[in-house]
């Protein structure tokens, strides 16, 4: 996996991989853990069994780390909706509709601890910038299918459209899963997405 601007020195060799590796799962444990506010580079460097020195020949603060951390996190959620979303483009309807939410709500759950903190711990900017790949790219994908099939919906712009279903999903999905509310089970939840997206697009 390529390594963002803010890693200070790219690994090459297998030997540094590693190290990059054992620090960004360590960043992952520590701030679920222990939170946001008492995420540190040195708590990482502890975790990962190196020194604060080797820390730092890779990440120059804990914000380096945080951002490989929350971008690898909602990477992981946008390749398993992507994925669901990609392998059902040829039958869409409520069944469709309905798999790739239950996509959504598998990856939210995969750690729900790690959600929470991403949601709502980290200040907004952060989180906000974050996030955006995995709408970015599952809207993308919404878009360009309704672009392709204007029978599915009486909406008159495939983009707002997809923005709409998108978030209105995703926002649900998130809220349920940190929430767990007894007023709705995940069956429950799922059926009424799919109501939620059908009645719109033919609204």
């Amino acid at each position: 996996m390529p390594y963002p601007p803010l890693v200070r020195k790219a690994p090459q060799q297998a030997r540094s991989r590693e190290m990059v590796e054992r620090i960004v799962a360590a960043g992952r444990t520590v701030l679920v853990e222990r939170g946001y506010d008492a995420f540190s580079t040195n708590r990482v460097a502890t975790v990962a069994g190196v020194s604060p020195g080797s820390l730092y020949q890779y990440f120059p603060d804990k914000a380096a780390i945080l951002a490989v951390v929350i971008d690898r996190y909602w990477e992981e959620v946008a390749e398993r909706v992507a994925a669901s979303l990609a392998d059902r483009i040829g039958a869409f309807g409520p069944s469709m509709v309905r798999d790739t939410a239950d996509a959504l709500l598998t990856a939210l759950e995969a750690d729900r601890e790690l959600l929470r903190v991403v949601a709502e711990e980290l200040p907004i900017q952060r989180s906000k910038e974050r996030r955006a790949a995995l709408e970015r790219r599952v809207r993308e994908l919404a878009a360009t299918y309704l672009a392709a099939r204007p029978d599915l919906t009486h909406r008159p712009s495939p983009a707002i459209a997809a923005w709409v279903v998108v978030n209105a999903v995703e926002n649900l999905a998130v809220r349920w899963v940190l929430d767990q509310p007894s007023v709705v089970s995940r069956e429950q939840l799922l059926d009424e997405m799919v109501a939620l997206v059908g009645g719109y697009l033919l609204a």
